[in-house]
């Protein structure tokens, strides 16, 4: 090979490796799923007979995908009635970062009124529904019970209870659904984070939750609500599952979603789970104690953390993107937690968002007194089989 011929296949292979590693860190890595999983939205001749000739309101965001098409598209193509569209939190592009409150609007490609439902209010009010036939809620979740979008849909449901609105919901699988673990919510530490008396892993799809919800009166209204789940296709529990979207800007890949329930905890300490790096949900890091050597600088990243923990701070700690971890681990929390007690400093800095998190206060104050994870797990367990044998009524699909 002559070196005019080297240099220009040096370049092209450079210019492939640099194309996927951005790729890699930046898109949302997803492997193929089972292509007989037809999700509910992708079945038009069940949900289109049930909006044609209403008055329709979404609460959808970016991924409420029909063949790689949106809904709001799909619907309007097919002459549907859409009044307005209410967003859950990180807007309807899914484009805001964590936490970040933002105000109603109108979409610039449709024209169609957004509603925040992450700003002022997190309830609809009754002016946004008074015209309305029926909502449609599509949206993938986790199957995490702090992950705010089955909040958002709680209270969906109960304002279309109190405005006589039908309720439906397009099911999608839960890429968590194989699991149910961590300890059951208890009243006390009910919030928009945790709205219901479940498992942090609850292994339900967003359509048996809602049939929960409705089931076990966990509804504030009065009136019954008029509920329809469309089901998925040729879905079961323990099937694999990989978004083809990112559900929100910091879980963008399988991994970050597997790891999600364990890594979330830290939230409530000094330390970072790399919101501000390519691989947010995947590395656990801090300035000045230390687990392990892979080092990252955490950065302001518009529309996924503009303000990050320890922000252009080089961090070392642990790189957990090759790891293999399944359900509900406490391995990392306990261990970060002892690091930081040998060292005489703080860990749980915000003891309250922790215990909402965890939907109690006793997983935080058994972490304090030394149990291990098995100790810990054990407690649990009589709430979790009572919340198994509860569930039975709504669930959809075999495990």
């Amino acid at each position: 090979m002559n070196p005019f011929h080297r240099r220009t296949f040096l370049s092209t292979l450079l210019f492939f490796y640099i194309s996927f590693v951005s790729h890699s860190l930046f898109a949302f890595e997803s492997v193929p799923n089972n292509l007989n999983i037809i999700v509910a939205a992708e079945q038009k001749e069940q949900y289109l007979p049930l909006l044609s000739g209403k008055k329709v309101a979404l609460v959808v965001n970016q991924t409420s995908n029909v063949f790689n098409k949106h809904l709001v598209d799909v619907l309007l193509k097919n002459n549907i009635d859409i009044k307005r569209i209410f967003a859950p939190e990180h807007g309807f592009r899914g484009n805001r970062d964590a936490g970040e409150k933002f105000d109603s609007s109108i979409d610039s490609k449709t024209g169609i009124p957004l509603v925040s439902l992450y700003g002022k209010n997190r309830k609809p009010s009754v002016e946004t529904l008074k015209d309305l036939d029926v909502i449609v809620f599509d949206i993938q979740d986790v199957g995490v019970r702090f992950y705010t979008y089955i909040s958002t849909m709680h209270y969906m449901m109960d304002a279309a209870a109190n405005a006589d609105v039908e309720f439906i919901v397009l099911d999608r699988p839960n890429p968590n659904g194989a699991f149910v673990d961590g300890p059951v919510l208890e009243e006390a530490f009910k919030s928009f984070v945790g709205m219901h008396p479940i498992p942090l892993l609850h292994g339900l799809t967003v359509g048996e939750l809602a049939l929960m919800i409705k089931g076990e009166g966990w509804l504030t209204s009065q009136k019954e609500l008029s509920l329809t789940v469309v089901n998925i296709k040729n879905y079961h529990k323990n099937l694999a599952y990989n978004l083809p979207l990112k559900p929100s800007p910091n879980l963008p890949n399988a991994q970050s979603i597997a790891l999600y329930p364990s890594l979330a905890f830290f939230e409530a300490t000094p330390v970072s789970i790399g919101r501000g790096t390519p691989f947010p949900f995947q590395v656990i890091g801090h300035d000045n104690i230390n687990i392990e050597h892979f080092n990252f600088t955490p950065m302001s990243i518009i529309g996924a953390a503009s303000k990050p923990k320890l922000m252009n701070k080089k961090l070392i700690g642990q790189d957990l993107r090759q790891i293999k971890v399944t359900g509900l681990s406490l391995r990392f929390v306990i261990r970060w937690y002892k690091a930081f007690i040998k060292q005489d400093t703080v860990f749980f800095n915000s003891p309250t968002f922790m215990d909402k998190l965890a939907g109690t206060d006793k997983l935080r104050k058994a972490i304090m007194a030394g149990q291990n994870e098995a100790q810990i797990k054990l407690s649990w367990q009589s709430g979790i089989t009572a919340f198994k044998q509860k569930r039975k009524p709504y669930l959809l699909y075999p495990k």
